[in-house]
């Protein structure tokens, strides 16, 4: 008889843990939310709000755009080199300290 009730607590225990487990009513299923359409956008430049015309334009204007090749100070690409430089040489031989 006490094994009886012992076990109708433990199972009655573990039902009540499921039922808090489980996510508020009112919370949207994540398979609802990836069917939604977004209709509204930020702008990867600036961060500003952005319809979605907006953002389509936007990200069509942004691929179309030619890249330009970054303009480094030569003293600190050297020094970047030197670096790197470093860094494989401390890989190779790691008992020298620099």
């Amino acid at each position: 008889m006490k094994n009886v009730i012992f076990t109708v607590g433990v199972l009655h225990f573990l039902y009540m843990e499921a039922a808090l487990a489980l996510p508020p009513p009112e919370d949207t299923p994540e398979e609802v939310l990836r069917t939604e359409i977004i209709t509204e956008a930020r702008s990867p430049v600036d961060g500003k709000p952005l319809t979605a015309a907006q953002y389509a334009e936007l990200k069509a204007q942004l691929e179309n755009r030619q890249p330009q090749d970054p303009q480094v100070n030569p003293k600190l690409r050297e020094l970047i080199f030197l670096l790197r430089l470093r860094h494989q040489i401390r890989l190779i031989l790691p008992f020298i300290d620099f």
